[in-house]
């Protein structure tokens, strides 16, 4: 897989600061040779820091912003082979072989395709892989399809997929409906008092689940201009299979709602008789006002997709103004290497921006460089300040004033986004044009915060959990409940601003005492913290030792010194830190495949931010940085670094191994060289 994240390097360098400020004997350089007293090379700890500034520089775009692939695993890609053969459109034979390419070459030793880099089998990516390469025309009797349908059927055939796949097989015909949990359209018409409502899930549910009860509820049916269908990949007939609905929670709740999944379905012929139109409508209406453009429904691939189909079910014209933008939404996540191709699950424009601002200013960069102040001026221009999100559900006095994930998703900004770009706007000192920008964000997070004092990433209040175990959701992500990660950033920015006016006393500071509150409260037994939306326990220790950092709490505090000799523990003999994507089941928590650049980054910045700079595994971590293969300013990083859905969906950032190490290696140089450039307070 070395030929995925090409970087073009070569280009001019767009700013020459790093380097000059290196040179210039400004606060934090030292000459060539000369000892901090520790065991890092300065030398050579100052020319990683200037080449990997200067290689961030490099992939700065010309209006200011950065945005670095996003990868998941083989479903996308595959169910965009998918997709295409749904709807008998958009069928580009070289299209297809460059991304068959990638689903050969990312197939396991298993057999089958994983999760994420050298995982586990997984059985709905590899039925989803399995059927894509054998739409596109591989023969079934090549080893790697015979490989894959070995796997396949070893681990109880396609009948134990989840349940969105069951919903693909059977638009194909490859399942009976029956195959699949009862998805009404209907419901989306039930009061907010009711066990479901649609406020009550996450914004990813909802987006997806529009269009995809559209599908469900008329029994969609695929073109599948070929007819080529997987039987060969079941081990039981799936029309006469009985049993289809399993409990996979294992929480009685689970078997309960299996039982009422049972009752729904003999109502559903008069719900449809008296309520699909008036349903069908809502839905479409919802898709319409979140069209998003060019971004697409939510942003993010699933919903998009399963707008297109559902448009297609409708009977929607293909040169309609909605479909052509559908469309067009879900090819712009298509991404080419010469002859591999594979697709994204969504970009990352705001998230890679404002994370990269944050490594060059820990560099020496602030907002009298050119940079920094066309990064600043990208994101102004993309803050929401008039589209009253989904959010308003639960806080309807709260003034729009965030950042979403993506270009645009104005229906949808992200809280760690907005606690990260106010983080790296107000640390930059570029002076009055970005206050008004920090006080909107800042009165927005602050009305975001949940009422057990954490923050989730895209709503408050977002906790109906008994709804995770519905049969739908067998992912178990229906919901967006606070988390620590994004609790951290929110607490660190609140800091953040209060010190940088000067003012302790801050209308902030009850937010902030809860949220301490809240980040205690989720402690691990072990001293390390959770990693929601970061893979894993690192990066939620090392979210958390930031906040507690910013907030003032005491480095003795026990609470820190567990944390801390949890980060110790985990320094792998080659001085790095991994944790592998496997650690989300309890019973795996421990595991490590290999040290990363990224996860080192992690667990060095939680280090320093608890006192621990001059500590022999600092400087271990720093060595194992410094020594590590990278290519210009991006480390080599195979194994993925976050997560979407735990257990379930994960992601590589291919920033993550730039602007990480960077942060890491230059806040190292700060405060070993007792001169640091930016005020480090949240992040």
């Amino acid at each position: 897989m070395e030929w995925i994240g090409a970087t073009g390097e070569g280009k001019a360098l767009k700013n020459p600061a790093v380097s000059a400020r290196s040179a210039s004997g400004a606060p934090g350089a030292h000459a060539a040779g000369q000892s901090s007293g520790t065991g890092v090379d300065d030398a050579r700890l100052d020319s990683v820091i200037d080449e990997a500034s200067r290689w961030l520089l490099d992939q700065q775009k010309s209006d200011g912003h950065w945005v670095f692939e996003l990868e998941a695993d083989a479903t996308i890609p595959s169910e965009y082979i998918l997709l295409n053969h749904h709807l008998n459109e958009g069928i580009d034979p070289a299209q297809e072989a460059r991304i068959g390419n990638y689903l050969r070459a990312i197939q396991g030793d298993h057999g089958g395709w994983p999760l994420y880099y050298d995982g586990d089998f997984n059985m709905s990516a590899s039925v989803k892989a399995y059927y894509a390469l054998k739409l596109i025309g591989d023969d079934i009797n090549a080893p790697h399809m015979v490989r894959a349908r070995e796997a396949i059927l070893k681990h109880g055939g396609a009948e134990k997929s989840n349940v969105f796949t069951r919903m693909t097989l059977a638009m194909f015909q490859q399942v009976p409906w029956k195959a699949c949990p009862s998805t009404p359209v209907e419901v989306v018409l039930l009061p907010k008092w009711a066990p479901f409502h649609m406020s009550k899930v996450a914004y990813w549910s909802r987006t997806v689940m529009a269009p995809l009860m559209i599908l469900c509820t008329r029994k969609a049916k695929a073109v599948n201009p070929t007819g080529i269908g997987v039987r060969e990949l079941f081990r039981e007939d799936p029309w006469t299979l009985r049993k289809w609905m399993t409990n996979a929670t294992g929480h009685w709740m689970g078997g309960a709602l299996i039982q009422f999944d049972k009752v729904l379905r003999t109502a559903e012929p008069l719900l449809h008789r008296l309520f699909q139109k008036k349903a069908e409508k809502w839905c479409l209406d919802f898709i319409e006002e979140r069209l998003n453009g060019r971004d697409g429904l939510g942003g993010i691939y699933p919903a998009i997709a399963n707008t297109l189909m559902a448009y297609h079910e409708l009977g929607l014209p293909k040169d309609h103004p909605n479909y052509r933008i559908a469309r067009e939404a879900v090819d712009l996540l298509c991404v080419r290497h010469g002859d591999i191709e594979y697709v994204q699950p969504c970009l990352s424009p705001v998230w890679d921006t404002c994370l990269s601002s944050h490594a060059l200013q820990e560099a020496g960069l602030s907002g009298k460089d050119e940079p920094i102040r066309k990064a600043n001026e990208w994101l102004r221009e993309r803050q929401i300040l008039d589209v009253r999100g989904d959010w308003i559900s639960r806080r309807p006095d709260v003034v729009p004033g965030g950042w979403a994930f993506q270009y645009r998703n104005d229906h949808y900004p992200d809280v760690d986004d907005t606690a990260v770009v106010v983080m790296a706007m107000d640390r930059s000192k570029e002076g009055a044009v970005n206050d008004e920008s920090i006080r909107r964000a800042e009165d927005w997070i602050i009305g975001m915060q949940s009422s057990d004092g954490g923050w989730g990433a895209f709503e408050p209040e977002n906790t109906h959990y008994f709804l995770n175990y519905i049969p739908f959701a067998d992912h178990g992500a229906l919901l967006d409940p606070p988390t620590v990660d994004v609790s951290a950033r929110c607490v660190g920015m609140l800091v953040q601003l209060g010190k940088m006016r000067n003012d302790p006393d801050a209308r902030n500071e009850a937010a902030i005492r809860k949220g301490l509150d809240y980040i205690f409260s989720h402690q691990e037994e072990d001293g390390s913290w959770f990693g929601r939306w970061g893979t894993n326990y690192l990066y939620g220790t090392w979210s958390a030792l930031n906040a507690l950092h910013a907030a003032g709490v005491d480095k003795n505090d026990p609470r820190v010194r567990k944390a801390v000799d949890y980060i110790k523990g985990r320094q792998q003999p080659d001085g790095g830190w991994g944790e592998d994507c496997a650690s989300y089941w309890e019973e795996r928590k421990a595991e490590v495949k290999a040290s990363t650049p990224t996860q080192t980054a992690w667990a060095l910045m939680g280090l320093m931010a608890a006192g621990e700079v001059h500590s022999p595994e600092a400087e271990r971590g720093v060595n194992y940085l410094l020594n590590a293969p990278r290519n210009g300013g991006k480390w080599d990083e195979l194994y993925y670094n976050a997560v979407g859905f735990p257990r379930f969906f994960y992601l590589r950032y291919y920033g993550y191994p730039a602007f990480f190490p960077l942060w890491a290696l230059a806040r190292y140089r700060n405060q070993t060289r007792g001169a640091v450039l930016q005020p480090f307070c949240g992040m």
